[in-house]
């Protein structure tokens, strides 16, 4: 994107006011969430949602949409923030930091993913921690309450969501995301959607379970990707008279051919966060899905990517320690006490993990056909008459349709053995 023309000019005049307030004299265009979703909507594709647990996947999928002439979002969940180096609070500063370098054209967002919601603790805790985050640049925010029974989570959600600027993104969430076996229903969704619109709650995207999983899908335990489009269609024309399309999360160990699919399903956002991590680790990976290879009960390091392999070893012994088998899922933890060693590291070694990240995201970009989408961006930011991103959206529900009797629990909702929000 040319940060000469009157077009970018404009951008950076309509930017949402967080944004101005914190970086209005730096020339990043960073901007809503909802301008996102509406480009994606305009041109029928995905938007790379990029999980960043490193700070070296913030500059590769910069790098990646600068090259295509895409617009991203990068995205942290709220249980990812207390286990990686990057973090809510310097997040934004990297994002900026990362643009300079690569000459500040490339337009995204800052998505606050999967913020768990589980309790009324957790509400009254985020109405001020979410003003901070708003107030340090983000411009996108996931509420997911989908732990708790319909009733709740509609609620909870609703309550979350009115304390988060209209003209910033919204995702919402309905059936917990953990992996093939209970879809969300139809019935479900409109429910959740349609009550959130009585109460004038706009959202861009709607998170759904439908067969996707966060993490690792290890073949050797018979678990394979298992996305049900069929689902995913039925949910997404239900719900499309509220304004909503459905954000995929999981993707990672999705094949590229099957991801090229996902826009005619109603998908408009992507969620790619654990293949990130392998090429910072340096894992054996699928080729085709960015899966990470497990064999003999354990990840295969390869050594002449991602980090050192000594550093690696440091990984598996402090890994063990901990008591994870050596194929976990909780590897994702060792971010945090080796973000500075990995930050550390020589310049060829971090070369080579931002240019693999930016290969994937590459590919990803155009499986998503989102390339050149920065230009469809434009002229949604354009059609505005100011920096205010809020949604034209009518409230075509009742209140009194979307009550606790009238809400569709299933066998077991609000149940739950394990964290599966990232």
């Amino acid at each position: 994107m040319d940060q000469g023309s009157r077009s970018f000019r404009e951008l950076l005049e309509k930017r949402p006011l967080n944004v101005q307030a914190v970086f209005g004299g730096e020339p990043v265009a960073l901007v809503s969430g909802r301008d996102i979703a509406a480009a994606a909507r305009r041109t029928g594709s995905i938007v790379l949602a990029a999980n960043v647990r490193n700070p070296l996947t913030i500059k590769g999928v910069l790098m990646a949409a600068r090259d295509l002439n895409a617009f991203v979002l990068l995205e942290l969940a709220k249980s990812e923030s207390t286990y990686c180096g990057c973090t809510f609070e310097n997040v934004p500063q990297l994002a900026l930091q990362y643009s300079s370098e690569l000459g500040g054209g490339v337009p995204f967002g800052l998505h606050v993913d999967h913020y768990a919601i589980k309790s009324r603790e957790d509400l009254l805790k985020s109405i001020p921690h979410l003003r901070k985050l708003v107030e340090s640049g983000w411009t996108s925010v996931a509420i997911d309450a989908s732990h708790n029974p319909d009733w709740e989570n509609l609620c909870y959600t609703r309550d979350v969501a009115m304390h988060v600027p209209a003209y910033l993104g919204l995702e919402v969430e309905v059936g917990e995301i953990k992996g093939p076996g209970e879809l969300t229903t139809v019935e479900e969704a409109l429910f959740f959607i349609g009550g959130l619109n009585s109460w004038r709650i706009f959202p861009d995207f709607l998170a759904i379970s439908n067969g996707s999983k966060h993490g690792t899908y290890d073949s050797t335990a018979g678990e394979a990707e298992g996305i049900d489009l069929k689902r995913t269609e039925e949910i997404a024309e239900a719900i499309a008279p509220y304004g909503v399309t459905i954000a995929q999360h999981g993707i990672s160990g999705t094949p590229l051919d099957k991801v090229s699919r996902f826009s005619k399903f109603g998908i408009n956002k992507g969620n790619v966060g654990t293949l990130w991590q392998n090429i910072v680790f340096g894992l054996e990976m699928d080729p085709e899905t960015g899966n990470a290879v497990v064999k003999d009960g354990m990840y295969i390091k390869d050594s002449g990517r991602g980090i050192p392999g000594e550093l690696w070893d440091d990984m598996v012994r402090w890994a063990d320690g901990q008591g994870y088998s050596r194929k976990s899922g909780d590897y994702k933890k060792a971010n945090k006490p080796f973000h500075d060693a990995i930050m550390a590291l020589p310049e060829r070694i971090q070369a080579r993990i931002v240019d693999e990240t930016a290969e994937w995201a590459r590919r990803f970009i155009k499986a998503f056909h989102a390339e050149d989408g920065a230009d469809a961006l434009l002229e949604v930011i354009s059609r505005r008459t100011d920096h205010n991103a809020a949604p034209e959206q009518a409230v075509v529900a009742s209140r009194k349709d979307f009550t606790e009797a009238a809400s569709p629990d299933r066998a077991g909702a609000g149940e739950k053995a394990q964290d599966f929000s990232d």
